[in-house]
């Protein structure tokens, strides 16, 4: 099978967006996003979403699977999913050629290494049953069913076993597709990254980072939440919360998504070590990728 898929990763802050957008603008493409949090409306700058590398010479290069869903609201590996298969197809339709860009690596492995999931069947009768019984009981149930979920997360809250419970026991598979990518990974130095990361993170909180926040705030988005959303979230509400001065705030947040690219980088080294095949670069390099991308399409 030919390649029908590029895939561009990467820890954050290596340019990945900026490249896939010139990319897809020379080979006729739309770009997927492979992002947990960039699919939030309204969580902009935390998230990194730089809606203006998506314009190329002028021209607005399509993407997906940003800004979709309220942060009030639940996202997840299944949503994310279903949502990538639909947009994969609607742009083969349209004979383009689909890039998937991010740094979620639960998210891109789902894809690149073809995660079998199966959706709820959304019964409600069935959901009553489950309340009803205490977690502990429903965290054997789960692990009984499946004994490796995708998200250890599911085994904490009592709603999210009971969701994962519903969903293991779905018999209706997500509808697989025939993906073959050919993946381009752009890794700089550590040095580097960590550079690019503290330099992005003053700017982000000189230009508008904590009004974001305040605004998420306001408009219902609880405490709790912004910590599930982790990282800017999780520390400028702790800022705003009164539970960290402003220089506390940036240290740890800055140390916290130093550690967040070293996570990154040994997800898609397990990634390699099983199998899936990654070109790396040391750049956001567009002549470097190009080439690579053209020895792949035979052109």
């Amino acid at each position: 099978m030919s390649f029908n898929l590029i895939t561009i990763l990467g820890p954050t802050a290596t340019g990945k967006t900026k490249l896939a957008a010139l990319l897809a603008n020379e080979f006729d493409g739309e770009i997927i996003s492979a992002d947990s949090r960039q699919v939030y409306k309204g969580m902009d700058i935390g998230t990194g979403k730089d809606l203006s590398d998506y314009i190329v010479n002028g021209k607005q290069i399509p993407y997906h699977l940003i800004n979709i869903i309220d942060p009030k609201e639940e996202f997840n590996l299944f949503l994310f999913k279903k949502y990538f298969n639909d947009v994969f197809r609607e742009i083969k339709e349209k004979n383009k050629l689909p890039f998937l860009v991010g740094g979620t690596g639960l998210y891109l492995s789902s894809i690149l290494q073809n995660y079998k999931l199966k959706v709820s069947n959304d019964n409600t009768d069935r959901f009553h049953e489950l309340e009803v019984k205490d977690i502990d009981e429903l965290r054997e149930m789960l692990l009984g069913i499946n004994s490796k979920p995708h998200n250890t997360t599911d085994l904490l809250d009592k709603e999210r076993i009971i969701k994962a419970i519903l969903v293991s026991e779905a018999a209706v598979p997500v509808a697989e597709l025939e993906v073959n990518s050919h993946n381009i990974g752009i890794m700089p130095e550590r040095e580097e990254i960590k550079r690019r990361i503290t330099e992005r993170l003053i700017f982000r909180l000189q230009h508008g980072m904590i009004e974001e926040v305040e605004r998420l705030l306001k408009e219902g988005v609880t405490f709790e939440k912004l910590n599930f959303f982790g990282l800017e979230y999780k520390f400028v509400g702790l800022y705003l919360k009164g539970g960290l001065n402003y220089n506390d705030m940036f240290q740890k947040l800055n140390s916290a998504i130093h550690q967040f690219a070293k996570r990154q980088a040994t997800w898609f080294r397990k990634m390699e070590r099983e199998g899936v095949k990654i070109n790396w670069i040391d750049s956001p390099d567009f002549e470097k990728a190009s080439i690579i991308i053209k020895e792949t399409l035979g052109n």
